[in-house]
């Protein structure tokens, strides 16, 4: 396997996940992982990730580990930089930043073969190598960037980052290093995944029953599938209506889930909205409903003699957007199933679906057999439309919401590039402004819309939605929905922007 070792870096599963997708096995380490942990596995090779740290500013001599382990190691932007400082090169803090696209030179090397040799590439960094080490060769340059990668022995470092579709041949590097350099065979599927998986939950659960929380979205949904498969009628599925979700989301549920899981559905209406009301801060809802929800699992897993264990269908966007990766991250948002659980709780996390991004679970949900119009719904938030209303939650502005949001999926799904959109969604803003409606002034609140495009997650753009399907919506909802009496388009890419607003 491919140790990716992360040092922070926005992109550090992302690198794992172009690995897989060249069919070589691969793990992400943190960055402080002891060297032995590593020499217990049967290693071909390590990626160092980058990280929005600077390596004269931290005690690197602790990172020479990664370099004694007798494989090839290939160092991505910090990764970079790490390897030069400690084997005697230097680094230091530019006064020309490089973001964004860059054209590179490079000369022969084996990282390369068989690539251009001038071509574009996604450069993200302040600091730069001024001088490699002694006996290396420096293998490529940009027009402001003299060192932008270079050789030394059995490591290989680029300032740039082949894990990004931005950089024109990142795959084909990559696969250079695992093939050429480290000798890696494309011996790896889903299905081994699964295969991992099973084994993994059946060794940590035993004969024990599990409780899974259900959403009827694709990851939990996967989540259980996969679980099941590991033990069978020891799982337990529990579906929560906290009164946050779409039109007719619970009814539609449990008519597609009783037969394939052992379901239970609890009406947490009241309970919910209880706990939200005059809370307008995004990080207190999220964190509220993932304290509310895990008490209701709780309470269900006294009733069940011998659940200890919980399955959530968490993904990787999520933990790393709470600042929880396994190397050094900030925080973005605090997803109600990661940031937003409790410090204390009675039960032990399953979390087959953490390594992975959204698209990878749909790639899963073919692997498990289950229906198209599970695989391929849109992401939905696990706090719901709690956290599509700017500002108070109640009862009438989740049913304006909602109203809204049923119009748009209906006219949504008629749209030829509906199975391209990501996500596309509805936002209750905490706005009134002034309209007329019949010769009278209204005084009403603002709908905005979002559709964007994306492969993971992690970053995304704004689908170019036709005029007419727009000026469609807005005359639907301004006329079908009471109290709304204008709708907006949100064209922001993610960054700077996240996908969902709060």
């Amino acid at each position: 396997m491919i140790a990716v070792i992360d040092f922070g870096s926005q992109y550090t599963q992302l690198i794992a996940r172009r690995v897989r997708e060249c069919k070589v096995y691969s793990e992400i380490y943190s960055c402080f992982i002891e060297a032995d942990r590593l020499r217990g596995r049967q290693l071909e090779g390590i990626i160092l990730s980058g990280g929005p740290g600077s390596v004269y500013q931290t005690r690197i001599a602790r990172f020479r580990k990664f370099f004694e382990l007798d494989v090839p190691v290939l160092g991505i932007c910090y990764g970079m930089q790490l390897a030069a400082e400690i084997f005697g090169g230097k680094v230091k803090h530019g006064k020309k930043h490089e973001y964004g696209h860059a054209g590179l030179n490079t000369s022969r090397s084996l990282i390369f073969k068989g690539i251009d040799k001038s071509f574009n590439v996604w450069m993200s960094h302040g600091d730069r190598v001024i001088k490699v080490p002694v006996s290396s060769k420096i293998i490529a340059s940009t027009a402001s960037t003299s060192i932008a990668a270079f050789q030394f022995k059995r490591f290989y470092g680029l300032q740039f980052h082949p894990e990004v579709h931005h950089t024109r041949y990142g795959i084909k590097i990559i696969k250079n290093f695992l093939y050429q350099i480290c000798q890696a065979r494309p011996n790896w599927s889903m299905k081994k995944f699964v295969d991992q998986q099973i084994g993994s939950i059946r060794n940590q659960v035993g004969n024990k029953k599990v409780i899974c929380a259900l959403s009827g979205g694709v990851d939990s949904t996967v989540a259980a599938a996969l679980t099941a498969k590991a033990i069978g009628n020891n799982l337990i599925g529990v579906f929560v209506d906290n009164g946050l979700l779409r039109y007719r989301e619970r009814e539609e549920v449990y008519r597609s889930l009783k037969s394939r899981i052992n379901l239970r559905v609890i009406d947490a209406r009241r309970r919910f909205l209880a706990r939200l009301a005059g809370v307008i801060d995004p990080e207190k809802k999220r964190k509220i409903i993932g304290h509310e929800f895990i008490k209701i699992f709780e309470k269900e897993a006294r009733r069940i003699q011998g659940a200890n264990y919980l399955v959530q269908g968490t993904l990787y966007p999520d933990v790393i957007e709470s600042g929880q990766g396994v190397g050094p991250s900030v925080v973005i948002k605090s997803h109600h199933n990661v940031g937003g659980l409790p410090k204390r709780m009675d039960l032990q996390i399953i979390e087959p679906l953490r390594s992975l991004f959204k698209d990878e679970v749909r790639k899963l949900g073919y692997v498990l057999n289950l229906p198209n119009r599970f695989v391929e719904r849109k992401p939905f938030p696990g706090p719901g439309l709690a956290v599509r209303i700017i500002g108070a939650v109640n009862e009438k502005r989740i049913e304006s919401l909602r109203s809204a949001e049923r119009i748009l999926q209906e006219e949504a799904r008629q749209l030829n590039i509906y199975p391209r959109i990501w996500q596309i969604f509805a936002v209750l803003l905490p706005l009134r402004s002034v309209g007329v409606m019949g010769d009278k002034r209204t005084y009403d609140h603002v709908i905005a819309l979002r559709a964007v495009e994306s492969e993971d997650g992690m970053t995304a753009d704004w689908v170019r939605l036709p005029k007419a399907f727009l000026s469609r919506l807005s005359n639907r909802i301004t006329n079908e929905v009471k109290g709304i009496n204008r709708v907006v388009f949100d064209i922001t890419s993610k960054p700077p922007a996240t996908i969902e607003w709060e």
